[in-house]
């Protein structure tokens, strides 16, 4: 068995929804296509396709199967172009990831500034607030704002820290006073961040001091623009991204309290499996991100 035939068989069909268009796709026949699926299902043990009549799908094994099928003929297809072009000027695609609220407010101008210097690179931009693992998700490169993880399996490429502001707009501020120690909170109404890993417990710092609290309030969201449009509404203090909330801040709508306290950085990074390193638009979309946001006030 061609195993390397076989798998582009496979993801060929994934990709195309049938037999016949794969076969058309690759330029052989369907009976071989069909052949070279069945090998490797045989030599895997494992059915990767779901076989009906009138249609194709593929079974949960397959679909895992397919993601990583898919990554290695990429890199095998990106080995090529390095020693064809010597790697003149960077080509292909880039499956990118990012947070909603940070990808709308910030990543926009970027690419449109990377995709005008590398004209033959494209993107595929998707944005969520949901943890991503780039390899199991089928991205080259997610770009993430968090504290740091040790994932020995993934290239993390911190570009700069994110710093976070406890904030609350004057009338809320008004009407309970401000916080004069971290403890406090636990009596306001607060409007906390559902995807922080300690949940609603928020940890601040003032030197060696820390302080773990447990904070309440009407509203809970996975996502920071929800959270800053509560706060400027009065709703509570809410612990935000100064990148978030720096336009509120400059026009007063918001003002910060407890500024002796920091909760723990968080940082924006890209992370990608150690293989598409290896990829020259990798290396150039990470070089010009670490440039383009690494003097960013935030």
């Amino acid at each position: 068995m061609d195993k390397f035939a076989s798998l582009t068989a496979f993801v060929a069909v994934v990709e195309q929804g049938s037999f016949a268009a794969a076969a058309r796709d690759l330029g052989i026949s369907r009976s071989q296509v069909n052949r070279q699926v069945i090998q490797l299902e045989d030599e895997l043990g494992v059915q990767l396709l779901h076989r009906t009549t009138r249609s194709v799908s593929v079974t949960p094994a397959g679909d895992g199967y397919y993601k990583r099928a898919r990554a290695i003929i990429e890199e095998l297809g990106d080995a090529d172009r390095d020693i064809q072009s010597q790697q003149i000027e960077p080509r292909g695609e880039i499956r990118l990831n990012a947070p909603q609220s940070f990808g709308v407010r910030h990543l926009g101008p970027a690419l449109v500034e990377f995709l005008s210097l590398y004209p033959h690179i494209s993107v595929q931009l998707a944005l969520s607030d949901q943890f991503i693992d780039p390899v199991a998700d089928g991205f080259d490169v997610t770009l993430r704002i968090s504290e740091k993880r040790d994932n020995p399996s993934l290239i993390e490429h911190e570009i700069m820290e994110a710093h976070r502001v406890l904030c609350a707009s004057p009338a809320f501020i008004k009407e309970y006073g401000r916080p004069n120690h971290p403890r406090d909170l636990a009596d306001m109404p607060c409007l906390h961040y559902g995807n922080l890993p300690s949940g609603n417990s928020w940890r601040l710092e003032k030197g060696s001091e820390q302080v773990l609290v447990r904070v309440n309030g009407i509203l809970c969201a996975n996502n920071a623009d929800v959270l800053n449009d509560a706060a400027c509404g009065g709703l509570g203090i809410a612990l935000l991204p100064k990148f978030i909330a720096i336009n509120h801040l400059r026009a007063g709508q918001l003002l910060t309290v407890l500024d002796e306290y920091s909760a723990p950085a968080i940082y924006l990074s890209l992370v990608y499996a150690p293989s598409r390193h290896l990829s020259t638009r990798i290396r150039v979309f990470v070089k010009f991100i670490q440039e383009w946001f690494e003097l960013s006030d935030f």
